[in-house]
């Protein structure tokens, strides 16, 4: 067991880094980087000069620059940046210098793994802040979420999923079924709109908070209110996830357990006299189970960083889906390379945490003797 887990934590490395390599790449040959995106703004509305500023850059020569270039100043052309004309290349270089464009791209690259080996992200380009700071404020958002989401997601469709295969073709399992089809069809952002129109004052009633995680006073309730005002601001958020990730895992664990009961030690432990709910809760679960839990690493991974993007947009709940969606479409690089970091990480040390309960639930499955 200790040799397996061994290797595979050893095996994370080369992996994370070539999915590291791959995106790194990937996005500097993208169209649009940040260098473009403040050339837009700038010769487009004129409003990123005061963010620029407010970034920590020291830009006053640039903009200065930039309005005498206007006046006549020559070698604008020259620049390899769509929509630079006009402004000054001595501004173009120092933006360059501050995005780090100025190295060559390997060094870049190496660069940038150098510091994410000693686990440090740098500061976001746009936002004036390290990016470990960003990530670790908007954590506790996408926990929630993720957390709460997945507890009654699992909590909801593992029993929902045993009672149907236990009354396949019943009314039960049909009129089950039909909720599990609207549960497929709507998708979780659409009923989170739907959410917010009925019970947050959209149309009808105000029942919720219509955005946050908490209340303004929220550092003035006691310890029972400030629960209670937790799980308020979080109820239809997480109802909203919930809905569109239920029906799959539901399936899924109808369909485990009906290939189970059919299978001949069923029926060979009933013909001993033994009880249904042994049979069912002491042979049937472990196995039927195997299936269910092989998923439970891609479905936290998927609620956590994903599916909570939209719910997070609509409910102005400011988590890390929402932080890294704002990254990429502004080409803030340190905090994208670090999101994909850190999300890969995760992933493949949720994906280990699957297999060892794999052999947890089943001892007869045993990884380091099928390897040799």
């Amino acid at each position: 067991m200790a040799a397996y887990i061994l290797r595979r934590l050893l095996l994370i490395i080369p992996t994370l880094l070539g999915i590291m390599t791959i995106n790194f790449f990937i996005v500097q040959a993208a169209p649009g980087g940040p260098v473009e995106q403040v050339i837009a703004e700038l010769t487009g509305t004129g409003a990123a000069t005061e963010r620029i500023t407010r970034s920590g850059g020291d830009f006053a020569g640039g903009q200065g620059g930039a309005q005498k270039t206007d006046q006549g100043s020559s070698g604008a052309g020259e620049s390899s940046y769509r929509g630079a004309q006009g402004l000054d290349p001595d501004f173009i270089k120092d933006l360059e210098q501050r995005f780090g464009f100025d190295k060559p791209m390997h060094e870049r690259y190496f660069g940038m793994l150098y510091d994410f080996v000693r686990f440090d992200f740098g500061e976001s380009f746009f936002r004036s802040e390290r990016v470990v700071d960003l990530v670790i404020d908007k954590l506790p958002v996408s926990i929630s979420l993720g957390l709460w989401t997945t507890l009654l997601v699992y909590l909801i469709s593992i029993p929902l999923g045993i009672a149907k295969a236990t009354r396949d073709g019943e009314a039960f399992d049909l009129w089950t079924s039909a909720v599990v089809i609207v549960g497929y069809a709507i998708p979780g952002f659409l009923f989170a709109v739907l959410l917010l129109v009925v019970f947050a004052g959209g149309s009808y009633w105000q029942w919720f908070p219509l955005r946050g995680l908490t209340s303004e006073n929220f550092d003035q309730l006691s310890k029972v209110g400030q629960i209670a005002d937790y799980f308020w601001h979080l109820a239809l958020p997480v109802a909203a996830m919930v809905i569109g990730g239920f029906a799959g895992l539901t399936m899924l664990t109808k369909n485990s357990f009906m290939e189970q009961i059919n299978q001949q030690y069923v029926l060979t432990a009933r013909a001993k006299g033994i009880s249904e709910r042994r049979v069912l809760y002491g042979h049937v679960f472990r196995n039927a189970m195997l299936i269910v839990i092989a998923g439970f690493p891609a479905a936290f991974i998927g609620i956590l960083f994903t599916g909570a993007l939209l719910v997070e947009v609509i409910f102005s709940l400011d988590g890390l889906g929402l932080l890294g969606y704002e990254a990429a479409i502004k080409r803030d690089y340190p905090i994208m390379f670090a999101s994909v970091w850190f999300f890969s990480l995760l992933g493949l040390i949720m994906s280990l945490i699957g297999d060892l309960t794999y052999m947890f639930i089943d001892p007869r499955i045993d990884f380091e003797a099928r390897r040799a």
